[in-house]
């Protein structure tokens, strides 16, 4: 991460799937091993690097496939919660505004 980043951690990304690929095909006792993705390889990531890819590879395992649809639920889960929050958050911007309207009209009838 260093060599392509430079020395600044915080720069750094928190995850670059080339650099994974790069540094686990590139020999070794363990090659072609992704670490940090369950037992993915380097090669099972190339080819599934699609969601659709992903869900029809015969390379993926029964585990993995039970963690895609975990995460694929996730997700959702969190994208619904996202949506509601940026409703919520819309309608009490939009009361903020009814409030503050009405205090600029009140502010206007008393100097008036």
């Amino acid at each position: 991460m260093r060599e392509r980043y430079g020395d600044d951690i915080l720069t750094h990304p928190e995850f670059d799937p080339d650099l994974w690929m790069e540094v686990g095909s590139s020999g070794g006792p363990d090659k072609n091993r992704v670490y940090g993705l369950s037992n993915t390889t380097a090669d099972n990531l190339r080819s599934t690097r699609s969601v659709s890819t992903i869900g029809s590879s015969q390379s993926i395992s029964s585990s993995q496939s039970k963690e895609f649809v975990a995460l694929q639920q996730h997700t959702a889960q969190l994208t619904e919660k996202y949506d509601n929050l940026k409703a919520e958050y819309a309608q009490f911007r939009a009361e903020q505004r009814a409030e503050s309207e009405q205090l600029k009209a009140s502010q206007a009838q008393q100097k008036a």
